[in-house]
Parts: C-alpha cells; sequence; structure tokens
C-alpha cells in the first residue's frame, strides 16, 4: 500500500527495494497466522487501519522532504493535533464517552473530590503520545515512509516474541519461521537501503562554488581566524 502510494507520488523506489519488502509481508503473515476469528465489520475496520496507516506516513513524509515545504517535526505536529483533537472529541461525543465521562465525573475522575490518579494517567498518556508522534515524524523525515513501515512490521514481529516469552505461549513452526524471515529480511532492507545511499553520494558531483560565494567563504574564514586570535591573547 505505501509502495503504491509513493509511486502515485512520483517518488522512486528502486525495484530491488520493492523485491526485499515481499518475504517481510510473507513473513508477517506467517508469524501471525493462527487460530483466528473475525466479522466483517472487524475485517472492514482493519482495511482502513491499514490505508490510512499508509495514508498517514506518505502524506507526512510528502510535508516533511517535499519540494514545497519541508517543515519540522514540531511545526507538522502543531498543525495536525488540532485537527486531530476535534477528530476525537467528535467521535467520543457519538460514541457517548463525553457522557458516561461526565456521568462519572463527581464519583470517580474529579482529581479534588475523588482521586487524581485518572488525571495522571492522562497527563503521562500526553507526554508519551507526544514523544512517539515527534520520534515517528522525526524518522519518517530522516529515512522514508517504507522504511518506516517495515520498521512497523518489524516492532510488531518482536511484540509477539515478547508477549510468547512472557505467557509462555508455544510458537508453532510455521509462526517461528516467519518471524525469522522478517528479521532476516529487515536486515536485507536496510542494507539495501544503506547501499545505495553510499551509491548515490558517490555519483553525486561535488558542489563547485562561484566567484562570489568563494569571496565570502574566504572573508569568513578570516574573521573566523581574527576571532580565534583575539580569544587567545586575551
Amino acid at each position: 500500500m505505501t509502495i503504491g502510494m509513493g509511486l502515485l507520488l512520483g517518488k522512486s523506489i528502486t525495484i530491488r527495494r520493492q523485491l526485499a519488502v515481499a518475504p517481510i509481508i510473507l513473513g508477517v503473515a506467517m508469524s501471525c497466522f493462527g487460530d483466528m476469528s473475525y466479522t466483517y465489520l472487524g475485517l472492514f475496520y482493519t482495511i482502513c487501519c491499514i490505508i490510512l496507516a499508509s495514508l498517514k506516513v506518505v502524506a507526512s513524509g510528502e510535508l516533511l522532504t517535499g519540494a514545497s515545504l519541508k517543515l519540522h517535526p514540531v511545526d507538522l505536529l502543531g498543525h495536525m493535533a488540532p485537527l486531530a483533537m476535534m477528530q476525537c472529541f467528535a467521535l467520543s461525543y457519538v460514541t457517548g464517552e463525553v457522557s458516561d465521562i461526565l456521568r462519572r465525573w463527581e464519583s470517580d475522575l474529579d482529581p479534588m473530590r475523588a482521586s487524581p490518579l485518572p488525571l495522571v494517567v492522562v497527563v503521562i498518556s500526553g507526554i508519551f503520545s507526544f514523544s512517539l508522534n515527534i520520534s515517528s515524524l522525526m524518522a519518517n523525515k530522516l529515512t522514508s515512509p517504507l522504511t518506516l513501515c517495515i520498521a512497523a512490521n518489524v516492532k510488531q514481529v518482536f511484540m509477539i516474541i515478547i508477549s510468547t516469552m512472557l505467557f509462555n505461549v508455544e510458537v508453532s513452526v510455521l509462526n517461528g519461521a516467519g518471524i525469522f524471515i522478517v528479521l532476516v529480511g529487515s536486515a536485507r532492507y536496510s542494507y539495501i537501503c544503506v547501499m545505495e545511499k553510499l551509491a548515490k553520494t558517490v555519483s553525486e558531483p561535488p558542489i563547485v562554488l562561484d566567484s562570489n560565494e568563494a569571496d565570502e567563504e574566504k572573508q569568513l574564514n578570516v574573521m573566523v581566524n581574527e576571532i580565534s586570535k583575539s580569544n587567545e591573547q586575551k
């Protein structure tokens, strides 16, 4: 999904990267395969979440590294947070969460009369959410939306491994093979990304300064040397 959206926006994704993603997709499917039950409504919600998650990383990557806009992650989050807050308020009102909070406010949620614990949990959750969004946007800016999605898939596999160790859940041969394929595939994808960046750096021509820029650079170097000499004399 992310590859398709990137290609529609004119992003160049090499064939090697596209082929490197295929084993990771297969490995994630193998590691998550098991006794699962679902409804058509749940399947619809899952498909919507996949589309919106891919759209989010591609759109944020375009706003962070695009030709016209190169926003800072904090600036982008400042534009997105008010819209997300209005959406959350609207959905919480429609689903009845607002009325439930008002009904339980005096007995359970009022920090002055009941307990300050719910307010502390909300504040800590907000701090962690802010840190997560900044880290995600910064990683998207420094890498690419596709790399971010690959990292998310690897995170899901590590969550399966940790939950298996904590709750002593037996892992089938198929699930274990899927975990191994994801780890090896993500390592190969990272290797391909590094090699492509190195090749791009080597192939780029050196930056040649014109006469005016060269003179300005010489004057700047002279000023820096004079300041350093005066500091040494003091």
